[in-house]
């Protein structure tokens, strides 16, 4: 069977007589193409609206605007200020995406599914978007169906339809029958004439669903799920009693609001979501400048939580292009040639046969194309020559291939029927292929052993050919022979066991293993199936890139999962004064005004910084919550003490005025804060130093806004006499103190598990 110009002969690949065999003129095309209009655009990120609604339209965003609205009602519109806070980190939220979704949308075309499609007789590999009704699109194993059409033409094609139908097997398709944009060749070749593109075919409805439906939440994402719950769940309680409270008090709607506000509000984690969200945003155009394109943010964690990864041998360890070392016996050369020329579906394999073994081309009366479960092909030459090419154990056991990589031919009497057990065949020779290792494969794999991760080689070559290579780069795990439904298995037997497997993978043989898998990884000079189903797509096809992406996905996890104390610890500070001095008469500590300056000083400002910091130490999402709480009770409690007993002390006991009070107690909650974010995030010499100037240059900030009188009356603060900073001394060394004395972890340098230079 030959390609390109030239229709397929008679037997399984049957065209009718009128099937348009040189394709569209290019003319034509570009007329059918103009009168369509312009393609709408299958975004490899999400789209504007999405960034939008997921920035602005949350849960807390919703509390903290009707707590807004009331405070504007009946109390003083300077307590609204976190309402601009939320739209400024909206704003940022917002703008960051959409930086990164324009990186990662360029990013994109470089992997975005193609088309062989016949112009003016001659095969042309053309982008989805430039294929239009009437286009003749040729087929090979691996290739995405970006059309609806009927196939005049088919050898041995099954595709595999799972995206339209939820069938995991692949179906046979033959000349004549519809085909559906969305499906995947798996075996064989083909070709199809196009009816339908675009909003018109089902290539809207099923982009992208492999890749969507594959995934649950990250452990993170759940973890942070059940935190915001949980808040949630002790909010409603916490504010019912406040107001239970106020009201039995007869406290008048312009106090009432205020207080209610500042307590709801400093319970609500406004920035924590929305920091996950543009750190991954952020790490993920990191990725994209390692030549990483990160189809699900959640990708960025998943990296870092991988505890082994499985690979395939061929095209990730070893360079995909295949050549000949010899044939044995060399009389066979002619043999392989004959085969190589008549093939029509192509492989790596088949290239490097008809490279070693030019021949003339040659028409196939029948073909069998190559399957990974079955491991042979076969085809009938026009001269009745029945040739079988496969593995050597199955198709020339009698040959020693020894420990290489090879393939073996022999001859049968007729052509093999691919349901039934291979008839008795007569062994024509075996060639030996040779296959060298990516230069960055040993520096690799040492990356990962390093990190604890466990690799193992899933290979479908031959079980000396994989130890070879697994020994060399220090593998102890391998499974050769391996089926795709072998690969799944055990992808999702590991992934019982509790653990974290990556896949990474190029061909369509690894496909399953990779839709099974936690964080599905494919090279980008692999199969558009493969791309089209994986987390992450390595663009220039590079496994070189993997210890980068590890490391930055590390990064960001260790980060977040510190920062997320700062925000926890704010929420159980606001518990203790609603459940202290929230159920007294005595008026509030402070304003909804001083708690947004006190959350932009101490945690949004630094966990802006501090998330996207380079980082080192512990990381892990199991026993998230219970580790964020054992930091978040302590600090918060103690926050709380400090600020509650400076607050009373100065009004009660010294006869402050409640203005110079509340900035007593902002003074103490300030100091506290940024001493918790030296404590959490100030260990190594280069990082401690960091730390401190940016806690040094808050610090420096809040005495601005007492210093300058604009500000002081905005904030309704007051400049602190001698005895209002000897309260506040006192009442930070309570709030310190106690933290030092219960737990080491509250010391800067010592604790366990933070950040290192």
């Amino acid at each position: 069977m030959s390609q390109g110009t030239e229709g397929y002969d008679d037997g399984a690949l049957s065209i009718a007589e009128t099937a348009p065999v040189a394709g569209l003129s290019e003319p034509e095309a570009s007329r059918r193409r103009e009168a369509r209009g312009a393609a709408p655009t299958d975004a490899a990120s999400r789209s504007y609206g999405s960034i939008v609604r997921a920035n602005v339209l949350t849960v807390f965003n919703l509390i903290l605007v009707v707590a807004g609205g009331l405070t504007l009602a009946f109390g003083a519109w300077q307590d609204a200020l976190f309402l601009a806070i939320l739209v400024a980190n909206s704003a940022i939220g917002i703008g960051q995406e959409v930086r990164a979704k324009r990186t990662l949308d360029r990013l994109a075309a470089l992997v975005a599914p193609q088309a062989t499609v016949i112009r003016d007789g001659r095969p042309r590999r053309v982008h989805a978007d430039d294929v239009v009704e009437g286009d003749l699109v040729e087929l090979q194993a691996g290739d995405q169906l970006v059309a609806d059409g009927k196939l005049v033409g088919a050898a041995g094609l099954a595709l595999d339809e799972s995206n339209l139908t939820g069938e995991s097997r692949p179906v046979a398709r033959a000349a004549g029958e519809e085909v559906r944009s969305g499906s995947f060749a798996v075996e064989g070749s083909g070709r199809y004439l196009v009816s339908a593109v675009g909003a018109e075919s089902y290539a809207g409805r099923v982009a992208g669903e492999a890749r969507e439906f594959r995934h649950p939440r990250s452990p993170l994402e759940r973890a942070l799920n059940r935190l915001l719950f949980a808040l949630v769940a002790a909010m409603i309680p916490l504010g019912a009693i406040l107001g239970v409270s106020l009201f039995e008090q007869g406290t008048s709607f312009r106090h009432a609001v205020p207080t209610a506000v500042a307590a709801v509000v400093t319970l609500v984690p406004e920035g924590l979501i929305l920091l996950t969200s543009l750190t991954f945003a952020v790490a993920a155009m990191r990725m994209a400048r390692l030549g990483a394109l990160a189809q699900q943010l959640n990708a960025v964690e998943s990296v870092a939580s991988v505890d082994v990864v499985c690979i395939d041998k061929t095209g990730t360890l070893t360079d995909a292009r295949l050549r000949v070392v010899e044939a044995a016996p060399p009389a066979s050369g002619a043999a392989f040639a004959r085969y190589a020329a008549a093939a029509g579906s192509r492989n790596a394999t088949i290239a490097a046969l008809a490279e070693a073994f030019p021949g003339e081309a040659e028409d196939a009366r029948d073909e069998v194309p190559f399957s990974s479960g079955r491991k042979w092909s076969a085809l009938e030459l026009a001269d009745g020559t029945v040739y079988v090419l496969g593995a050597p154990e199955l198709v020339a056991p009698a040959l020693d291939a020894g420990p290489a990589r090879a393939i073996g031919l022999a001859r049968a009497r007729v052509l093999p029927d691919p349901e039934l057990p291979l008839p008795p065949l007569e062994p024509v020779g075996v060639v030996r292929l040779a296959e060298s290792l990516r230069p960055d494969a040993h520096e690799t794999v040492r990356f990962l052993r390093e990190q604890g991760v466990e690799l193992r080689i899933l290979s479908g070559d031959r079980a000396e050919a994989v130890a070879a290579v697994a020994a060399e780069l220090g593998i102890d795990r391998y499974e050769a022979r391996v089926t795709p439904a072998d690969k799944k298995r055990i992808v999702e037997e590991l992934t019982r066991e509790g653990r974290y497997v990556a896949m990474v993978g190029d061909g369509v043989n690894d496909v399953p293993a990779l839709k099974a898998a936690r964080l599905a990884i494919a090279q980008g000079s692999g199969a558009q199936m493969a791309k089209s189903v994986s987390d992450l797509v390595l663009v220039h096809g590079e496994f070189g890139a993997v210890p980068a992406l590890v490391h930055e996905g590390r990064k960001v996890l260790r980060n977040l999962q510190r920062v997320a104390k700062l925000f926890v610890a704010k929420s159980t500070f606001a518990a203790f004064l609603i459940l202290s001095i929230g159920l007294t008469p005595t008026a509030y500590p402070l304003l909804p005004r001083h708690l947004s300056l006190a959350a932009g000083l101490t945690i949004g400002v630094p966990a802006f910084f501090l998330a996207l910091a380079p980082s080192g130490g512990d990381w892990r999402t199991r026993g998230f919550l219970r580790e964020v709480s054992r930091f978040a009770v302590p600090a918060g409690t103690a926050a709380g003490l400090g600020v509650l007993a400076s607050y009373l002390f100065s009004l009660n006991v010294v006869g402050l005025r409640l203005v110079e009070s509340r900035t007593v107690a902002e003074t103490v909650l300030v100091a506290v804060g940024l001493y918790l974010v030296l404590a959490l995030e100030a260990s190594g010499r280069t990082r401690g130093i960091a730390v401190a100037v940016l806690c040094a240059s808050m610090a420096a900030l809040y005495g601005l806004s007492l210093a300058l009188s604009s500000t002081r009356a905005f904030f309704a603060l007051t400049v602190p006499g001698a005895a209002a900073i000897a309260v506040a001394v006192v009442g930070i060394a309570i709030a310190i103190g106690g933290l030092v004395l219960t737990d080491e972890r509250f010391v800067p340098g010592r604790g366990r598990g933070r950040a290192t230079a």
